[in-house]
């Protein structure tokens, strides 16, 4: 996939690699880069936790699995693609909304999506919440459907080869990934891409939604700042207090 220039239909469109894609990329390598070699020493026991298991988050209480599994891929095949998707629609949507926005919208769609996949297995006849998560297709779904919404009409090159829309190409995929959620064993997880489809929408229709896990403790610590502030003034006054008349 690619954009295609307007103008010059030859021209390809390089969206550059703004703060929070570029990280997201280092730190996705770099986690897929500890495991491929931990796994070559027979050392990669202690990632296996990292990866979404419906099972241990409901019964063992693993609550983090909802956002490490994001940085966890199976093969090179599958971090190159995802990698590449999230370079090529993640950077425009980041230019556009700014890093911090960009990336509560990155989370929010990543841990949506792992909640649609814990929730629909244990819901769905076909479901298997023993069978681990891993990757970060269910944000990068999520990437896709703003994609859609906010420039539907901008042309990509499927496979590098096919032109069409993105509103087309999202509904595609989505519509592929609704049939798979029928399907079991087949080794891709659709309910994590159906999930982030879902979040992605959510996010996009609540202007006022905000993922922030820093912000509980961030505000924690500014009322702190402001009720310290508070006393001192308090014992100032006190002692201007005692010095002398007060002039009204």
């Amino acid at each position: 996939m690619a954009y295609r220039s307007r103008s010059i239909a030859r021209t390809f469109y390089f969206p550059g690699f703004p703060t929070g894609v570029k990280w997201l990329l280092i730190s996705n390598v770099a986690v897929f880069l500890i495991g491929f070699f931990a796994q070559l020493a027979q050392l990669d026991g202690p990632l296996r936790y990292l990866a979404l298991s419906p099972v241990a988050v409901v019964k063992e209480f693993f609550i983090w699995q909802l956002a490490t599994y994001m940085f966890l891929h199976a093969g090179f095949g599958h971090i190159i693609w995802n990698m590449l998707a999230l370079w090529m629609f993640g950077a425009d949507l980041e230019q556009t909304w700014g890093t911090r926005r960009f990336m509560q919208f990155y989370f929010f769609c990543g841990i949506g999506a792992g909640l649609c996949v814990i929730v629909l297995n244990y819901l769905l006849p076909w479901g298997n919440p023993a069978i681990p998560t891993i990757g970060s297709s269910g944000a990068i779904f999520g990437i896709l459907m703003a994609c859609a919404v906010l420039y539907p009409d901008r042309t990509i090159l499927f496979s590098f080869l096919f032109p069409i829309q993105m509103k087309w190409f999202v509904l595609i995929v989505g519509a592929i990934a609704f049939l798979s959620s029928f399907q079991v064993n087949t080794g891709v997880s659709a309910f994590a891409h159906l999930g982030g489809l879902l979040f992605g929408y959510i996010f996009l229709k609540s202007p006022r939604m905000q993922f922030d896990l820093a912000g509980p403790i961030r505000r924690s610590y500014q009322d702190y700042k402001l009720r310290r502030a508070k006393k001192k003034f308090q014992v100032y006054l006190r002692k201007q207090s005692g010095k002398g008349p007060t002039i009204h």
